[in-house]
């Protein structure tokens, strides 16, 4: 028999005839496999970012306008309407110059559009109970806080990156129309909280969803551009607040865009195949991989196979698949909180994340406070907090890739930092009001584009078996961050100021300790990182 017959595949193979095809005597696939991790067959087969990953990408990170719209539907919810006093109620016990209606007297005035217009006028939050408007907001963000563990380490075990996210769509829908059934003030409260702890995990699983699949030269900018969703979220909320002036049916209407995803859009959001890799659910990452090579007229070969990175860096020239491979399963591999700090490399980045995270958090949401009580329009303010976000996510964006992530992390915070310590010294001198204006407006400026770099950095310091708990820690610090920014501005006079200066400048501090990531694989597992250290492919 010839050669090219002995390869033939409807002749058969002499040489071995009580094996099956393709196995050798130990059960070992003999055909040479090339086994790739998930980065180098994005960069060298299915391609980095083609139509599949631009149309994932956008369906994913929708999300985060979701996110946008349980958050800041408290700004109008909770608003202080306008008043006015009652026909024949001028001039006794009702004072139109008056600066609060704590100074009226009982029944001589009425809120303007009626008590159903906020929760403020409806609860009476008034005068001596008012602290328990910022009460809601800090709870919000402390139900966000414990929401973002939560979710975070679902996302990374059983449930899955679209698990989690499908489950936190449900849960917002469901709490966010019960709370326009809130029959008082302590359930508007408790359903608030639990809106928040469903909320908490709505960026994050976003977030990876969305970049996991992107290669690692496009996964920067990629990432930056999540947070248009959020800032647009915020400007349409604006709108939808101006229709349905009620409290209570805006709840209603800023809960069911999560219902619209969660049944319309989710079925055509894919799973990361990086989750199905740590999990060992092999088939159906390959079966991902294959359909991004597919519909971004890529081929991926046929011998080509998924593996975990330190799997790739201690495979040897000769690859042989085991059963487990053959059936198109692996071991699972797991990981948690536990694991970042028992690791040397991660515990130190974690902490390091941790602490960036809040101090970024306490100076962002503590400047725009200021935003909000400019005494402008409110749903125009919010529309004009929103848009002016957008030109720091773009500017940060285009220099992502070019300076890499620490640079840029350290020159936004310190960028921040600066304007507000400058605007602390104007604010002791009380003169140029206008100038402590564009200081908060350029602080602001600098730390949203910090906050936006802290995610996308945030990934790519930690391996994907323990990469959305990692971030969900990011997260709730930022979340302690900002339960605190509210008590922070209250202080008053220069203060304010001066504390969002410290946090800044520290905040860029603290970068220095961080690795840079530009342009580094994302690798899968402790043990992989471990061995790119010690081969010098991280700095």
């Amino acid at each position: 028999m010839t050669e090219a017959a002995s390869r033939d595949p409807n002749v058969p193979d002499l040489q071995t005839p009580f094996l099956p095809r393709g196995k050798d005597a130990d059960g070992g696939d003999y055909r040479k496999h090339e086994k790739l991790c998930i980065d180098d067959m994005l960069q060298k087969y299915c391609g980095e970012f083609g139509f599949w990953q631009l149309r994932h990408f956008i369906l994913a990170s929708l999300a985060w306008a979701l996110e946008a719209f349980h958050t800041m539907v408290m700004i109008f919810a909770d608003r202080e309407p306008g008043w006015r006093c009652l026909d024949g109620a001028a001039g006794s016990g009702c004072y139109p110059e008056a600066k609060s209606v704590c100074e009226l007297e009982p029944g001589s005035w009425e809120w303007i559009g009626g008590p159903g217009t906020s929760t403020v006028a409806e609860f009476g939050l008034v005068c001596g109970q008012k602290y328990k408007v910022g009460l809601v907001q800090a709870l919000f963000f402390g139900g966000c806080m414990i929401g973002a563990g939560v979710f975070g380490h679902l996302s990374d075990s059983r449930l899955g990156r679209k698990g989690s996210l499908i489950v936190v769509c449900i849960l917002n829908g469901i709490f966010g129309c019960l709370t326009a059934l809130s029959p008082g003030y302590r359930t508007y409260v408790l359903l608030r909280v639990l809106t928040g702890f469903s909320t908490g995990g709505a960026g994050l699983c976003s977030f990876v969803l969305s970049t996991e699949p992107i290669g690692p030269t496009k996964r920067g900018i990629a990432g930056m551009s999540t947070f248009y969703f959020f800032s647009g979220g915020i400007a349409v909320l604006s709108g939808i607040a101006y229709i349905f002036q009620s409290w209570r049916n805006l709840y209603i209407a800023s809960s069911i865009p999560s219902v619209v995803f969660l049944a319309i859009l989710c079925p055509f959001v894919s799973e990361s195949p990086r989750w199905c890799l740590i999990r060992g659910k092999l088939s159906k990452a390959m079966k991902i991989m294959t359909n991004v090579a597919k519909s971004n007229g890529k081929h991926l070969p046929d011998g080509v196979i998924l593996a975990l990175d330190d799997d790739v860096n201690n495979h040897e020239s000769k690859v042989r698949s085991d059963a487990k491979t053959d059936s198109g399963s692996k071991e699972a591999v797991t990981g948690s909180v536990v694991d970042v700090v028992r690791f040397p490399v991660t515990r130190v980045r974690l902490f390091l994340a941790v602490a960036i995270n809040f101090t970024c958090s306490v100076v962002y949401y503590g400047l725009s406070l200021n935003v909000v009580n400019l005494g402008t329009n409110l749903y125009l303010g919010v529309l004009l907090n929103a848009v002016a976000e957008l030109p720091a996510y773009f500017l940060t964006a285009i220099l992502l890739d070019r300076f890499g992530r620490k640079p840029l992390a350290i020159g936004t915070q310190w960028f921040s930092g600066l304007f507000c310590v400058i605007g602390c010294l104007f604010k002791w001198f009380g003169t140029l009001e206008v100038v402590q204006m564009i200081c908060g407006v350029l602080g602001i400026f600098g730390m949203a584009g910090t906050y936006n770099l802290l995610f996308i950095y945030t990934v790519e310091l930690f391996p994907t078996v323990v990469r959305n708990a990692a971030l969900g820690c990011a997260t709730q610090a930022a979340q302690m961050g900002a339960i605190l920014s509210p008590f922070v501005v209250v202080l008053g006079g220069g203060l304010p100021f001066a504390v969002f200066g410290a946090c800044g400048i520290l905040g860029g501090v603290l970068a220095y300790g961080l690795p840079e990531t530009l342009n580094k694989p994302l690798y899968d597992t402790m043990t992989g990182m471990e061995d790119g250290e010690r081969e010098g492919t991280v700095v």
